[in-house]
């Protein structure tokens, strides 16, 4: 994972309510333990015709939605069985934020052990965001805070530890292996 400080990027808006594992990467692509190469089969049911074709009218296959790095999504994103590989597909594809007013738990959870970092709004704001595909935003992790394209700056909640984590650029076990010469030396000092 790379260390993430602060982002800038465009939002592509997703505005389905109740999007589910299973909509954001479909269980016949999950045969992989790999992460790499998940990203083309984001929202596969959705993104592309029963040919392979892309489906012009799908939001992230519109010309204004490359390179968005924001993804605002309608309330209860991630709702459904527990898929790493849906925070998997998010991530490869390019996303390194999900912004809702809901999002389920398993995936907040999911999302934040592997780099992707899901916000919570309040509805105003999520309302006002769906409104406004492409809307400028920037991500400040230090400072827990979302800037508005009006210079707004709304704060958000995140757990310390994962906050630590997405700003380091480890997961879990990325960090307890860092700190492995400390365990070591504690075992010594207490072994005798």
């Amino acid at each position: 994972m790379e260390p993430f400080r602060r982002l800038r990027s465009r939002t592509v808006v997703l505005p389905a309510t109740d999007i589910d594992t299973d909509q954001i990467i479909p269980a016949r692509y999950l045969t992989t333990t790999g992460r790499e190469g998940l990203g083309r089969h984001l929202f596969a049911g959705w993104r592309y015709a029963g040919d392979g074709t892309p489906l012009a009218d799908f939001p992230l296959n519109r010309p204004q939605a490359a390179g968005c790095a924001i993804l605002v999504a309608g309330r209860n994103f991630g709702c459904g069985s527990s898929r790493e590989h849906a925070a998997w597909a998010l991530y490869d594809y390019g996303i390194r934020v999900v912004i809702s007013s809901e999002i389920a738990d398993i995936f907040r959870s999911n999302a934040l052990k592997n780099g992707l970092l899901p916000i919570l709004v309040d509805e105003p704001l999520h309302a006002w965001l769906l409104a406004h595909p492409g809307a400028d935003l920037e991500i400040d992790l230090e400072g827990n805070r979302l800037l508005l394209p009006d210079g707004q700056a709304v704060t958000f909640a995140i757990e310390p530890f994962a906050r630590y984590c997405l700003l380091q650029g480890v997961d879990e076990l990325g960090h307890l292996l860092a700190q492995l010469p400390r365990i070591e030396a504690f075992e010594r000092e207490t072994a005798r």
